[in-house]
């Protein structure tokens, strides 16, 4: 399962955990309210995990494909043949600007990323 399907079901869960603990609030039932109150917790913590370790591994991504010698903009002949390209350029690496990753490089078009020119 992809880390982004996992916070969104954990998400789900404690949402379910939020509204039996409103309604245990409502019966005045403590050991509901404690163990409803361990679980959101619990599962918070998860969530926590799983964003830093994504945070981390896109850092460490960016990072990456900024060590690269070479990077240029993608023309919009050669992004409408992709797989020339990368036929051309073995081991290029394109990064669209709206991914998550290119936001993280803070680039405004598409670019390439290569240990060579191309």
């Amino acid at each position: 399962m992809s880390a982004k399907k996992e916070i969104q079901n954990l998400n789900n869960r404690i949402d379910k955990c939020k509204h039996k603990l409103e309604a245990a609030t409502s019966r005045r039932d403590q050991t509901m309210i404690h163990q409803f109150g361990q679980e959101i917790n619990k599962l918070e913590k998860q969530v926590a995990q799983l964003k830093h370790k994504e945070s981390y591994d896109l850092n460490k991504e960016r990072k990456e494909l900024s060590d690269k010698p070479f990077s240029r903009p993608i023309t919009k002949k050669e992004q409408a043949d992709m797989g020339q390209l990368k036929r051309r350029v073995k081991g290029i690496v394109v990064v669209h600007p709206l991914t998550k990753l290119g936001k993280a490089l803070r680039i405004d078009e598409v670019t390439g990323f290569a240990e060579k020119e191309f």
